[in-house]
């Protein structure tokens, strides 16, 4: 009998016939804990009493970000944010029924499941890997107990990832810009994205993609940009913000002088574009001869895609994951809420290196460690720097294009 169950378990584990009802079983059992969470445990005041404050500010009329001032600070958000947040003060009566705005969040963080889901399913990660998404206790509580914007922008970079991976990028182009009116940290994945563009479509059409990306930004920003050009973009997009030492999550390590010292935000962004071009150069353009070789197709066919095999499903997904959890490691500061930027990516990725399955395990549980501990200390700054580092060069030297080859993705097909 045991031996049967066991037998039948490892088919549900590992057949790809048996991953959406392991994902329905998954999706089931965190939507019940979703409304236990929001239910039983209280909610924690941070941000969203603010963003209430900044719609309602734009309700009234007013357009200058620089005037728009909530009980935390401005408005340091594209317009995205604002409209999305104008339709919450709306349903929430301006904010005041807090229980309504977690059900909305609920809702987004089981849509952020079934996204999650079937980015694992083009990915090819086995099915017994779902287990593993609801157990973040950081995650829910961002969503549910926070109501950080950050979801919302994580929602529209995973729906244009997916979009990518399977080959609508017309509208997934949409998509990555609908998420970066929302947050500008969606700009950690723009390295990757250009690689993959350039990989399938070549320069030209690559360019039309970028400025697609663009023009929909002034477009959800008119408002905004009609009368107060300046104070908007210095405000929504502001490169040179220097985040609190006190909410530091990665660098509580480093005395404060450090931290908030020119230096080393200058030493951050080498190490950055270092590693970015390093992954570029030698990782992810592997399978089209080199990247000289793919910028030398690129340059004399520029309407043509620069790969010389297609692009994977799999190789996208790992390339954007990728591009986004190197931003994260070089980032000048991390607060709570920006795990939510990765925290559902990192199993992709573990199952991404040749690490033992107990060397993933423990990489996934250090980092859950880290982010769950309040104020951060040395050893959790220590702790997540190590992991995600680790989890890095476990990709360089795993599969950093994928591993799935049977995925390729028609460039043509769908655009």
């Amino acid at each position: 009998m045991l031996e049967v169950a066991l037998q039948r378990f490892k088919v549900l584990a590992h057949n790809r016939r048996y991953f959406w009802a392991v994902a329905a079983v998954v999706l089931v059992g965190d939507a019940a804990l979703t409304q236990v969470i929001i239910r039983y445990v209280p909610y924690t005041e941070i941000d969203f009493e603010t963003y209430m404050h900044h719609v309602n500010l734009y309700g009234k009329g007013e357009r200058d970000y620089s005037n728009i001032i909530g009980p935390s600070g401005p408005l340091v958000y594209p317009a995205g944010h604002v409209f999305i947040h104008r339709f919450l003060s709306i349903i929430t009566s301006r904010g005041s029924e807090l229980r309504v705005a977690q059900q909305i969040y609920g809702l987004l963080y089981l849509v952020s499941v079934v996204l999650t889901c079937a980015i694992y399913h083009q990915g090819g990660i086995p099915n017994y890997v779902l287990f593993v998404l609801p157990l973040s206790k950081r995650l829910h509580s961002l969503f549910m107990l926070r109501l950080f914007n950050d979801c919302w922008a994580l929602v529209a970079v995973q729906m244009a990832t997916l979009a990518y991976a399977t080959g609508w990028d017309e509208v997934a182009t949409v998509l990555f810009s609908a998420a970066l009116s929302v947050k500008m940290s969606i700009l950690l994945y723009l390295p990757g994205l250009l690689v993959v563009l350039v990989k399938r479509h070549g320069l030209l059409h690559s360019l039309r993609h970028v400025a697609t990306i663009v023009l929909i930004q002034v477009v959800i920003a008119l408002p905004f940009l009609r009368t107060h050009p300046w104070s908007y973009l210095s405000s929504a997009f502001e490169f040179s913000r220097v985040f609190l030492y006190k909410w530091t999550v990665n660098w509580r390590f480093l005395s404060e002088d450090v931290f908030l010292g020119r230096p080393w935000a200058l030493i951050l962004l080498v190490g950055q574009l270092s590693t970015l071009i390093a992954f570029a150069s030698i990782k992810w353009c592997r399978s089209d001869g080199g990247a000289v070789n793919a910028i030398h197709r690129a340059l004399r066919n520029p309407m043509v895609g620069a790969s010389t095999k297609g692009v994977l499903a799999d190789e996208i997904i790992t390339i954007f994951f990728t591009s986004n959890l190197i931003g994260i490691i070089f980032a000048r500061s991390l607060h709570y809420q920006f795990y939510s930027w990765y925290a559902q990516q990192i199993p992709f990725l573990l199952w991404h290196t040749k690490y033992p399955i107990i060397v993933r395990f423990t990489i996934l549980t250090c980092i859950e460690y880290a982010w769950n501990v309040f104020p951060s200390t040395d050893l959790s700054s220590t702790v997540l720097l190590a992991s995600n580092l680790v989890l890095l060069l476990g990709i360089w030297s795993g599969f950093p294009q994928g591993k799935d080859f049977r995925r390729l993705v028609e460039t043509n097909k769908r655009t």
